[in-house]
């Protein structure tokens, strides 16, 4: 499998979702979007959505639940018009997910990552083998039960235990819970040194680290001094015959192709094909797009 580097192709690609059966961005506007999970509708704070709304302020002020940023402030809070469950679950594909409204606008699902999913299920599928998975800072896992669902051997790794059990619950709510999963609170720099020591191998990396984060016991990870040194610790954990490797990240300094350029530097002992870009939310009836995120994922085929 060890080629030379001109193998790899790369490809721009905007990677762009309009929803499923359980989600829509329905609107947005006035720094704020309007979305449905399942039969709730939440109105969360959207810094990229500086135009005006096309629904009409009553179809806004008639939401289940919105969360509003404390004036001057980075953090906020919860309102409620109709009582919401702490915890509830929609569908994705044949997946059950756990969501979560706590004191976070975030509710433990970025739906601008559906087609990652469905590529990292497409390509575990498609290597007819028994794939070993890392997932590092996996958040609520949803791509671990993708990965799980195609038959992977997956190893979960995130700094929050809360997290993990939401994970944990969306597995066993999906019929998943016999599947081989390992969820491991813990730093993500730290757990790849040990598992370097001890001779793991991984077919498969994927990786959706923050801007800034707090591993379990503190440690501290800033994206623009820390990834691509971990991409490089990354490397020493891949088998001879890789399947994929998938990097997203929110609000950052850097490119997509400046992502793609270190996983084409990464990767260059192998042939595949590296595709990368913005993750787009586009609203179904509008046409109008969020940029959300960027990535860059290498595929051996």
């Amino acid at each position: 499998m060890m080629k030379n580097k001109n193998k790899i192709i790369r490809e721009k690609k905007n990677l762009t979702t309009t929803g499923w059966a359980d989600y829509e961005l329905l609107d947005s506007g006035n720094k704020k979007k309007l979305e449905r999970y399942g039969s709730y509708h939440l109105t969360r704070f959207e810094p990229e959505a500086t135009w005006k709304p096309s629904f009409k302020k009553r179809v806004w002020d008639s939401t289940d639940a919105e969360f509003s940023l404390s004036k001057g402030e980075r953090t906020g809070s919860w309102t409620f018009q109709t009582e919401i469950k702490s915890s509830w679950s929609i569908t994705i594909d044949e997946l059950k997910i756990v969501l979560n409204i706590s004191k976070s606008r975030h509710i433990g699902i970025f739906p601008e990552q559906l087609e990652n999913w469905r590529w990292i299920e497409k390509k575990i599928n498609a290597s007819k083998k028994e794939a070993n998975i890392l997932n590092l800072f996996g958040y609520t896992g949803i791509a671990s039960l993708f990965a799980a669902h195609a038959g992977a051997h997956v190893t979960h790794i995130d700094a929050s235990q809360k997290a993990m059990e939401i994970g944990k619950r969306s597995l066993s709510l999906s019929g998943l819970a016999d599947k081989p999963v390992r969820w491991l609170v813990d730093d993500a720099f730290k757990f790849i040194k040990r598992e370097i020591r001890r001779g793991r191998k991984y077919d498969g990396i994927i990786m959706d680290p923050p801007k800034f984060g707090r591993g379990p016991k503190g440690e501290i990870w800033d994206f623009n001094h820390s990834v691509t040194n971990l991409l490089t610790l990354c490397g020493e954990l891949l088998t001879n015959d890789p399947i994929l490797f998938i990097i997203t990240a929110y609000n950052v300094d850097h490119s997509p192709n400046e992502l793609s350029l270190w996983l084409q530097n990464l990767m260059n002992s192998f042939y595949g094909k590296i595709e990368y870009g913005n993750l787009i939310q586009q609203e179904k009836l509008s046409g109008r797009k969020i940029h959300q995120a960027i990535y860059a994922r290498w595929a051996s085929s």
